[in-house]
C-alpha cells in the first residue's frame, strides 16, 4: 500500500472514531511524524480528506477537521433512505439466501446481549458486515461508491448520541428483518425493512436532543455532546 493510502485510511479513520475532534488541525510536521511518513504523501492524503469533506482549509491554520452536527441528520437520513432503499431492492435480485440468513441469526443473537446492556462494539462490526453483504448483491459500484461516502459522515452523526441499549437491541431485530427480507428474494420487502428501520434511526438520533416545544433538533456538536454512537 503506498504510504499517502495509509495516511489516508489512518486519518480517515481517526476521524470518524473522534481521535482528531472537529476543528483539530492537522499540521504537516506533526502528522507526518506521527504517522511515520514523508510530508509529501501527507499532502495526497489531506486532499482526499477535504475530497471526503472530512478536512477543511482554515486560513492560515493549514487543514483542520470539520465540525458536524445533529443538524446535518435530516439532509443525511433523507440521502440515506433513498439510496439504502434502492440498494436492498438491487440486493434482494440477486443475494444469496443462505449469506442472508446466517446474518439474520446472528443479529437475532446480538439482541439479547444488546437489551442487557453489552458493548456494542461487536454488533457495530456486525452491521459493517450486512452493509458489505448488500453492497455486493447490489451490483452497482456507483451506488456503491455514494453510499460508502455517506456512510463516513453517518458515523460521525452516531457519534452525537448516547448508547441506548433498548434501542439498540431493536435495532438488532430490525437488521434481522432486513436480513431474512434480502434471503426471501422480495425486492419491495427489502426495501421496506430497510426504509422502517432508518425511520426508527433517525427518529431516536434527533430525539434525544429535542426539548418540549421543539420541531426540529439542535445544532449539537461533537464538542458539546458525549461521545458515543447510536445503530
Amino acid at each position: 500500500m503506498r504510504a499517502s493510502d495509509r495516511a489516508y485510511r489512518a486519518l480517515r479513520q481517526d476521524i470518524i472514531e473522534g481521535r482528531l475532534s472537529p476543528g483539530t488541525v492537522l499540521g504537516e510536521v506533526e502528522q507526518a511524524e506521527r504517522l511515520g511518513i514523508s510530508r509529501t504523501p501527507l499532502r495526497e492524503a489531506l486532499s482526499r480528506l477535504v475530497s471526503d469533506g472530512l478536512a477543511e482549509p482554515a486560513g492560515g491554520r493549514g487543514m483542520v477537521v470539520t465540525e458536524v452536527s445533529l443538524a446535518e441528520a435530516d439532509q443525511l437520513f433523507d440521502l440515506r433512505t433513498v439510496l439504502e432503499g434502492l440498494a436492498a431492492r438491487r440486493a434482494a435480485e440477486n443475494a444469496d439466501p443462505a449469506t442472508f440468513r446466517r446474518l439474520a441469526d446472528r443479529f437475532e443473537g446480538a439482541h439479547q446481549q444488546l437489551a442487557a446492556g453489552a458493548d456494542p462494539d461487536s454488533y457495530y462490526r456486525l452491521t459493517a458486515e450486512l452493509d458489505d453483504a448488500v453492497d455486493a448483491a447490489c451490483s452497482n459500484a456507483y451506488l456503491t461508491q455514494a453510499l460508502r461516502g455517506l456512510r463516513v459522515h453517518l458515523a460521525r452523526l452516531r457519534r452525537l448520541s448516547q448508547n441506548d441499549p433498548a434501542r439498540l437491541a431493536a435495532s438488532a431485530q430490525e437488521h434481522a428483518g432486513i436480513a431474512r427480507a434480502l434471503a426471501s428474494g422480495n425486492p419491495e420487502v427489502a426495501a421496506a425493512a430497510t426504509t422502517l428501520h432508518l425511520h426508527h434511526a433517525h427518529d431516536h438520533l434527533t430525539g434525544r436532543h429535542r426539548g418540549p416545544g421543539q420541531d426540529s433538533p439542535p445544532t449539537a456538536s461533537l464538542t458539546d455532546t458525549p461521545q458515543e454512537r447510536v445503530s
